[in-house]
């Protein structure tokens, strides 16, 4: 009788700590091995069992440390309809735990109302080597690596090692058409043999609204690498898996307002600096006649996917003038591929580049596509600028040029419909003036010689939100990335790549993972939109007092450089403001 009773006991411990929930498989990849070999034994010896708490989405919180954070069992966060919000838990425990899984209610709001629980999601945080940014673009063999959490990854549950930190990213995606208040609901976080932990969430709606993402202003240009997807899953490029492979990534990038589809005319245009080459989009072809043939399939077909998603505002073609002046076709007769150089301004410059442009430019007014595309250059010299130019303006004026600047050439060609300059070198005050009276786009970039702001792998989390907030301040349209996805040989595990600070050459992860760095730089995305509704808003009900507020407090990102005032607390102080105004 006494061994019938414990075993009832048993199994009443058991069951009250799993309930009934069904045994999942939560095998997932590797992480690196954990370069910080600090023997943090002791700390562990004082925690027991597994800790769950809210921590900050603002902090880098360590796998192999515990973390230094108060116990905390409530979270509460503000938005407007159409925005995303988000919040960070953060799990330790001195023991293995298994399927460990996160699970929300609905949320109840003001007058009967309900959020859905799938406007929710949990996301476990992985990590990945990266290392510091020494001297920006150089060699990285003399800096220390070591781990940092940041891709946020697709799985349903999670198996935690013994003696480790897990944070959990937190996003809330608000309904347009929420009403207005505040809502409130559960997390429960369940695990193998553990008490169920529930975590209450409260979440006010404002009462303003956010259009959706395709809609936004700001100018958004992330540079897609397609032929990198195919690469890094090991699938045959431009087949049925490669085009389904990039439904999810590009999906995650239309989410985040962008404006500009990325393609190329002819080979790499930067000469192969990433891992995986960028392939060719259009086929040339030179005849037996001696004519030219041009096939536009690919570029067609990835044009037409991306403006599905609402990416439809530019399309970008690199690169007339490409880093090594290299360009290859298919000549018939000798049937081979041909490398040529064709160096801007020379005679296989024109010989090559006008046939192709006056039949480019004929495709692309068949497609009504002529009027949103440019010809893009990036950071070339003013000389191969001066002859690309002259070219276009004899063969195809009707096409737009784009220039990703570091020279200031721009100021010889203000008109120009699309110039991005490097962080610190920004536009001068007439000619800014000049391309906005003309509704021409003017943008920054950040690359790996950017120590602040920026979104390496080892930034501060907050360098994301600030980017934006920056070109808010410098009265910019927005702002531009070289790599969305140009992933190094193991992404998942190590962000690092030749002489790039880490994480420089891709802000989002393989299998439509993203990241704290992509999610931020979005949330800072929102921020841009707000402070421009606002704006309207208050000049519309002559606020003076809202108005000249929001643009002082904007005015305080109008900084070069790094601040003297700490990049969160400027974003904290910022964000404290925006959402006061906006109730």
């Amino acid at each position: 009788m006494k061994n019938l009773i414990y075993l009832f006991s048993l199994l009443f411990i058991f069951t009250s700590c799993e309930g009934s929930r069904k045994t999942l498989s939560c095998d997932t990849y590797a992480e690196a091995a954990d370069p910080d070999t600090t023997d943090y034994s002791a700390d562990w010896e004082q925690v027991k069992g597994l800790n769950i708490s809210f921590g900050s989405i603002n902090e880098h919180y360590a796998k192999a440390q515990v973390p230094t954070l108060p116990l905390s069992e409530k979270w509460k966060g503000a938005g407007w309809k159409g925005e995303r919000i988000a919040a960070m838990l953060v799990l330790w425990s001195p023991n293995d735990i298994k399927q460990i899984e996160c699970e929300f209610s609905s949320f109840k709001g003001p007058e009967g109302a309900i959020l859905d629980a799938s406007v929710a999601k949990a996301r476990f945080m992985r990590y990945v080597i990266t290392d510091s940014f020494g001297n920006g673009c150089a060699p990285r063999d003399n800096l220390a690596p070591s781990l940092v959490a940041d891709g946020l990854d697709t799985l349903k549950c999670f198996d935690m090692e013994a003696k480790t930190t897990r944070p959990v990213w937190l996003s809330f995606d608000i309904p347009t058409n929420a009403m207005p208040g505040t809502y409130t609901g559960t997390l429960n976080v369940y695990a193998k043999g553990q008490k169920t932990t529930k975590l209450d969430i409260s979440l006010e709606v404002l009462p303003q609204t956010l259009p959706e993402p395709k809609d936004w202003v700001f100018h958004l240009d992330l540079w897609q690498h397609p032929s990198s997807v195919a690469h890094a899953h090991g699938v045959e490029l431009w087949s049925k898996e490669h085009w389904k492979l990039l439904e999810t990534p590009m999906e995650m990038l239309a989410s985040a307002g962008q404006k500009v589809i990325t393609t190329t005319l002819n080979k790499d245009p930067w000469n192969v600096q990433t891992y995986y080459p960028y392939d060719d989009m259009i086929k040339w072809t030179k005849n037996k006649d001696n004519s030219w043939s041009y096939d536009y399939a690919i570029f067609d077909r990835w044009v037409e996917m991306m403006m599905k998603l609402g990416i439809n505002k530019m399309i970008n073609c690199y690169s007339m003038a490409p880093w090594n002046n290299e360009l290859h076709y298919y000549d018939e007769k000798q049937g081979k591929q041909i490398n040529i150089s064709a160096k801007p301004g020379s005679k296989e410059f024109k010989y090559l580049w006008s046939p192709f442009l006056k039949d480019f430019k004929k495709h692309l007014n068949e497609k009504g596509w002529l009027n949103i595309t440019n010809i893009a250059m990036d950071e070339r010299s003013p000389e191969i600028m001066k002859a690309t130019l002259d070219l276009l303006k004899d063969v195809a004026p009707e096409l737009g040029i784009s220039l990703a600047d570091n020279h200031k050439s721009y100021k010889q060609y203000p008109y120009l419909k699309d110039i991005c300059v490097e962080y610190g070198a920004s536009f001068d005050e007439a000619d800014l003036k000049y391309r906005k009276d003309n509704n021409l786009i003017s943008t920054y970039y950040t690359y790996c010689a950017t120590k602040f702001p920026n979104v390496f792998t080892f930034s501060d989390p907050t360098e994301a939100v600030y980017i934006s907030w920056y070109s808010v301040a410098y009265d910019l349209d927005g702002f531009l990335r070289w790599a969305y996805n140009s992933w190094p040989e193991n992404p998942l595990t190590d962000s690092r790549y030749k002489t790039w600070s880490a994480g420089d050459t891709y802000i989002i992860y393989p299998g439509g993972r993203s990241s704290i760095r992509f999610e931020r730089l979005r949330e800072g995305i929102q921020d841009a939109e707000k402070i421009r509704i606002l704006r309207n808003k208050f000049r519309e009900e002559n606020n003076l007092d809202k108005l000249n507020a929001l643009n002082k407090e904007v005015a305080r990102f109008k900084i070069q450089g790094e601040p003297t005032t700490p990049c969160r607390e400027m974003i904290d102080n910022a964000k404290i403001m925006l959402e006061e105004l906006s109730r």
